[in-house]
């Protein structure tokens, strides 16, 4: 972090600052408007709310280490551990939240006498919530044990790879089941009458899972590597840069050609409940990752 990745400690600014403005201002909404008439909604909200609060301070946390690398330029490997360390618990923290969701999912599922309503369901909530809020908090407990400055940076690297290629899968089933939760009440030709639905509908189930992919085979050539020298930093900017267009994409086109005509399950799930729109600002920091050199090791 030396001052030729000026470009990069900007983005990385930024990208925080916007986690950090876009998690609180939904933590705030959703901390005013929680549902208190229905036991399942009232809990699920209440629970996801408090996952968010602790996901708005991880935010805040990465801002202020961000910052720190800003203007005093450096800091030590164990107050960098220990702020990693803090943004990853309110992580854990925010996913476990989600837990109540899978079991009223499954209360719905059993009441629908397994029809396919009820497998639709499962496909379109159920199931990511339930990926999400176990898979990701077991990589990342594991991740915050080998971020130890008494220990090889190799296992930090490893989990945080694993981790990483994790998410990618996770953003995949999710928007992938959402949108065939828009499908199964909308119909195919709700999709096939509009070239911006073709678009999306491809770029989700399609391009996301391709990126999944090759994160994934990245990750199985580069698992070895004992520091970050030894990653190859343009590649993972391009996957960065990858998910970071796919949410831009999909939202300036719902900008550009989106009208109440064309209002699903989808948008209000995109747009209205979608936790990870600020990750359209990830090319700030994947793009100057794609101008770095060649790695010390071939991987």
């Amino acid at each position: 972090m030396n001052q030729s990745n000026s470009p990069l400690k900007i983005g990385l600014l930024l990208v925080a600052l916007a986690w950090f403005f876009f998690t609180g201002y939904e933590f705030l909404k959703g901390a005013f408007n929680i549902y208190r008439n229905s036991f399942w909604i009232s809990l699920t909200d209440t629970a996801g709310t408090m996952g968010l609060g602790f996901r708005t301070v991880a935010a805040l946390i990465a801002v202020f280490t961000i910052l720190f690398f800003v203007f005093k330029k450096d800091l030590s490997k164990p107050e960098l551990f220990m702020s990693i360390r803090w943004i990853l618990l309110g992580e854990i923290v925010c996913f476990l939240a989600l837990f109540p969701v899978v079991i009223w999912g499954f209360a719905i599922v059993a009441g629908a006498d397994i029809s396919m309503a009820g497998l639709g369901y499962f496909i379109e909530s159920t199931l990511p919530v339930m990926i999400e809020s176990i898979g990701i908090p077991i990589l990342l407990v594991k991740l915050f044990f080998e971020l130890n400055p008494n220990k090889p940076a190799r296992g930090a690297i490893k989990w945080g790879l694993i981790a990483g290629t994790f998410y990618l899968f996770v953003h995949w089933v999710n928007n992938t089941g959402n949108w065939i939760g828009a499908i199964s009440r909308k119909g195919m030709e709700y999709v096939t009458a509009y070239p911006d639905h073709i678009l999306s509908v491809g770029l989700t189930s399609i391009g996301l899972l391709a990126l999944a992919l090759y994160a994934a085979y990245f990750t199985k050539k580069s698992i070895g590597a004992n520091s970050i020298s030894e990653l190859d930093l343009r590649k993972i900017g391009a996957i960065i840069t990858a998910l970071g267009l796919y949410f831009l994409i999909l939202y300036v086109t719902w900008l550009f050609l989106g009208t109440d005509a064309k209002w699903s399950t989808w948008y209000a799930w995109f747009l209205g409940h979608n936790m990870d729109l600020w990750l359209m600002t990830l090319p700030l920091v994947g793009l100057p990752l794609l101008f770095k050199g060649k790695p010390t090791k071939n991987t």
